[in-house]
């Protein structure tokens, strides 16, 4: 239908210019609507007039035959291409993730090798497989969502609704793609700040490595101090440029992301009381010299070497080969008594105490001890092992003898070759040693009599 066929009309009435097609009032232009333009209102109603006119024809145009008989096509050619695809897709969706994981495989096996199975290839390559398969599902259900616009964009009557998926899907993606157009400067600072931030840290990496082979040294700086301070110079360096980054993060400034850091500092604050204790306590145990790895210390009722100080705990191996787990806090916190540390020449002063009875004369018993600690291996002859008499109990004199030990780590086992071999002396010298106490004198002393030395060696071989 032409333009001749359809003659609008405009009439001037009370608040304009009235537009009307066929006696049917579309519209009326008044004065306000000029003004708003600035254009007169005769030109501006002639203009309304005429776009009526087009919209008028373009509505029947797309409604007549041949228009639906070309989206008609449309949709058929949409249809053949989609269902095309659809079967190249679910042919091939498995084919192409056995692919990559055949390639993660073959990439990964020599790196099997070399780690001992510690990376595993089959596990690699089924996360690999299961990838390709989402994300060939996600372009799949993409390239279904814009068939279904495009068949719907090719009737006149679906038009609306393939304008609302449009409006629904496309209007947000491209306010993100916008979005990321306009922080783009925000995260080319970003990167900037990430790779300067990569080679401090390699920095830092190139010159601990090098203060740990031995290339330089620094005055009063121990060697068990390298690993953790590179790991608080990696932290320090890291927080940095997270602090230095945080104002250039997209959304740092919206209410929402204000809201969950405040959130995460609350909860990381709740909850991370004896955490930080066990750090800083840790940074004092490291620090402050007073145990180190391969030390022997004792820890309350533990006994054993520093395996490894850890930031949070301390780990010993106990004399009885269990590997303890001590938290720095309580490390801090508690007595250490150190047996490897030397504080002078002398060594360690390793000593026990026995109870014998008031007839036995000072002088001999004295003697008979320190003969013990000469015969136990680990004792150090000089300086010279001592007694001292330490307490006149209720039914026998204490004796403590004290020896020199430069082997601070065998501490169990000497003092058990030491009570063997006063049990020995004592027995020789016909002594009865009356720990812890007893009621009354026996008949006979209760002293050993029998051999079983060649018993014990028949048991042995």
């Amino acid at each position: 239908m032409s333009k001749e066929k359809i003659q609008p009309s405009i009439e001037d009435v009370q608040f304009g210019r009235q537009i009307s097609i066929g006696g049917n009032m579309i519209t009326i232009t008044t004065l306000a609507d000029a003004k708003l333009e600035q254009i007169d209102i005769d030109v501006l109603a002639g203009l309304q007039a005429e776009a009526i006119v087009d919209a008028i024809l373009a509505y029947r145009s797309e409604r007549s035959t041949d228009a639906r008989v070309e989206s008609a096509v449309s949709a058929l050619g949409w249809s053949i291409g989609f269902v095309i695809l659809s079967v190249l897709f679910f042919r091939s969706k498995d084919k192409a993730g056995e692919m990559v994981a055949t390639l993660v495989r073959r990439r990964f096996q020599g790196l099997e090798q070399a780690t001992g199975a510690v990376v595993r290839g089959k596990a690699l390559a089924n996360l690999a497989k299961f990838g390709v398969k989402v994300l060939l599902w996600v372009f799949y259900l993409v390239v279904l969502y814009y068939y279904l616009t495009f068949v719907l964009l090719a009737f006149a009557e679906t038009r609306p609704f393939a304008e609302a998926l449009l409006t629904y899907v496309s209007a947000p993606l491209m306010g993100i793609f916008q979005g990321f157009v306009d922080q783009l400067p925000n995260l080319i600072t970003l990167t900037i700040i990430a790779i300067v931030t990569r080679y401090a840290l390699n920095a830092l990496k190139l010159f601990f490595d090098n203060l740990e082979a031995g290339t330089f040294t620094l005055k009063d700086f121990e060697p068990h101090w390298i690993g953790p301070t590179f790991y608080l110079a990696r932290v320090m360096v890291i927080l940095i440029a997270l602090v230095f980054s945080y104002p250039f993060i997209p959304g740092s400034d919206s209410v929402v992301f204000q809201g969950l850091t405040i959130l995460a500092g609350i909860m990381v604050s709740l909850g991370s009381n004896t955490v930080v204790s066990n750090m800083m306590a840790g940074l004092f145990v490291i620090y402050r010299r007073s145990t180190n790895v391969g030390d022997r210390i004792e820890v309350g009722d533990r006994v054993g070497d520093v395996v490894d100080i850890k930031l949070m705990e301390t780990l010993i191996k106990s004399t009885k080969n269990e590997m303890i787990s001590i938290p720095n806090s309580q490390l801090l916190n508690s007595e250490v008594v150190n047996f490897t540390r030397k504080i002078d020449g002398s060594g360690l002063l390793l000593y026990t105490t026995v109870g014998i009875g008031y007839e036995e004369p000072k002088e001999k018993v004295k003697a008979m001890l320190i003969e013990a600690s000469r015969r136990t291996e680990g004792l150090k002859k000089s300086p010279h092992p001592f007694v001292l008499c330490t307490g006149l109990a209720d039914y026998a004199v204490n004796y403590q003898i004290n020896a020199y030990s430069s082997r601070g780590a065998s501490r169990p086992r000497i003092l058990s070759d030491l009570h063997e071999n006063i049990l020995d002396v004592f027995n020789e010298n016909g002594v009865q040693i009356m720990t812890p106490s007893y009621e009354a004198d026996p008949t006979d002393p209760k002293i050993p009599t029998e051999d079983w030395s060649g018993e014990l060696h028949h048991v042995r071989s």
